[in-house]
């Protein structure tokens, strides 16, 4: 609780120290300083600022994030509407990431130097030196704009055409998991290869016990505390962070939604998604400490 409480206080000033005012985006360049006195105290910007914060606060813990100063729509109802697009990519993104990362991180470990290990050392050397907002520009112009496979733009919803919403998650799924597939393929190899010289591994390989098992039950358990605990940094990141690509894609998130409103200086809306985003991150990471005993029983001890 006191690192939420901190982390209100420091999105709340940050945005408190940016220079302007939300009354100079809402009026015209031709305001009258009646207008603007009259703005100033409707939006209650001329309270001192522990007020502002503490009525900001309050109206948090009562699940109000106020309005915002441009739309004047419920901040709260904003967020309910354009979260589930930035949730959705996020968590597909993790699971291509998982679901990539994992077989090729423990036949990585347990054929160093093979054909499996040289393909991901050599992609990976690509992936680390492009960012993610370059390959997604890559991956429009190729898939999108060249090929014609894949629409470039745009957010079809579930609900009006199931296949349509896949093809327009293909692009920023793929974009977003790929630089995490670097990340989670080299740890869980790392992690893998350690375990692979464990005196119980090597005993179970004496024993004649298959592959497979020594693989995923005495390997791969052992190996995923890191992976489990960068996986939930991760997703608590991407939930927070898909800014450049649903700028990239153009698609109706809480990236695009606060890009939007740091332009119009609509300082309300920012502070909403400042904290949520650091309530997910915090979240996800009282999950990863609470799965660790599923992972290892000699946790619990």
């Amino acid at each position: 609780m006191l690192l939420l409480f901190l982390v209100s206080v420091v999105s709340f000033l940050l945005l408190e120290l940016i220079p302007g005012s939300p009354v100079e985006a809402i009026l015209p360049p031709d305001a009258s300083p009646e207008q603007i006195a009259a703005a100033t105290e409707a939006y209650g910007l001329n309270d001192p600022l522990p007020i502002r914060y503490l009525s900001w606060l309050a109206g948090i813990l009562h699940g109000d994030f106020g309005r915002s100063f441009q739309t004047q729509e419920s901040v709260s109802s904003m967020i309910a509407e354009r979260a589930p697009v930035s949730v959705e990519i996020a968590v597909l993104a993790m699971v291509v990431a998982l679901v990539i990362s994992i077989p090729v991180g423990v036949i990585s470990a347990y054929r160093p130097g093979g054909i499996v290990d040289r393909i991901a050392t050599f992609v990976v050397s690509m992936t680390l030196a492009t960012p993610a907002f370059v390959l997604g520009i890559v991956l429009v112009y190729l898939f999108g704009v060249k090929l014609g496979l894949l629409p470039i733009l745009g957010w079809v919803p579930f609900s009006e055409d199931p296949v349509e919403h896949v093809t327009h998650l293909i692009l920023p799924v793929l974009t977003l998991a790929a630089g995490e597939c670097v990340l989670l393929t080299r740890l869980l190899k790392g992690d893998m290869m350690a375990t692979l010289q464990q005196d119980h591994v090597l005993s179970a390989r004496a024993r004649g016990l298959p592959t497979r098992r020594i693989l995923m039950h005495h390997s791969l358990r052992q190996s995923s505390f890191s992976l489990v605990t960068v996986s939930g940094v991760v997703l608590g990141r991407l939930i927070g962070g898909t800014v450049l690509v649903e700028a990239i894609f153009s698609l109706p998130g809480m990236g695009t939604m606060t890009i939007n409103a740091i332009q119009a200086r609509d300082y309300i809306v920012v502070q909403a998604v400042v904290l949520l985003s650091a309530v997910v991150y915090l979240g996800m990471n009282t999950l990863v400490d609470l799965s660790y005993p599923l992972l290892d029983p000699r946790v619990r001890k």
